[in-house]
């Protein structure tokens, strides 16, 4: 845990993985509900950081971070949220063939696999979603497309994510939901949240994308 001061009311704390990001951002959330976390503005995950902003002492929160002992964090104290896909995506036979399997297996393998929100971001709602083994990875798409729809659902590298609105995007398609995933008369907006589980339930077969 590297904590590094941003401006004067800022602190950016450096971590070494998404796992160590996801628990200290669950720490500073249960901290800063039981009122034990001096008073702060935003507190905002990303792939290996914590930003927080609105501090009235940056450094006094250095030295105290140096006494935490922060808890892993474990799949029993994470919400879930079940998203129906339509596994119709144009690139679902792309990734097959990355993954040397069919399409079929491709529906198989993402469904089963339990994934959860390392952070959020790009858009309103957009959380980038972890899970897939290394082997699983696939490379963005070599040209980007112009638009892509909403809901639609992606992969690239590690992650996994949801379109909550059109957009251009480099992400390779492998189906699509109706899940509303950013809603701004909804309490909360977003449907997904760092350290959010998700599963993925298929609604119908693959035989449209082929």
């Amino acid at each position: 845990m590297r904590p590094l001061p941003v401006g004067e009311h800022g602190l950016l704390v450096e971590l070494d993985s998404a796992e160590e990001v996801e628990a200290l951002h669950a720490e500073l959330l249960r901290r800063a509900a039981d009122g034990t976390l001096p008073r702060v503005g935003e507190i905002v995950p990303a792939a290996r950081t914590v930003f927080l902003d609105g501090l009235a002492d940056p450094r006094g929160l250095i030295a105290e971070l140096a006494t935490w002992d922060v808890p892993p964090l474990t799949a029993t104290n994470r919400p879930t949220v079940e998203i129906p896909v339509r596994y119709d995506g144009p690139d679902l036979a792309d990734v097959a063939a990355l993954w040397g399997t069919t399409p079929e297996e491709v529906v198989c393998l993402h469904s089963g696999t339990a994934f959860h929100v390392a952070f959020c971001g790009f858009a309103p709602g957009f959380g980038y979603l972890t899970g897939l083994p290394e082997h699983l990875h696939v490379p963005r798409r070599e040209t980007p497309r112009t638009k892509v729809p909403v809901g639609a659902v992606a992969l690239a590298g590690p992650y996994t994510g949801v379109y909550p609105r059109s957009s251009p995007g480099g992400w390779q398609l492998i189906g699509s939901t109706d899940a509303l995933l950013w809603d701004p008369h909804r309490e909360p907006a977003a449907l997904l949240a760092p350290g959010t589980r998700v599963r993925f339930v298929p609604q119908e077969t693959v035989e449209s994308a082929r």
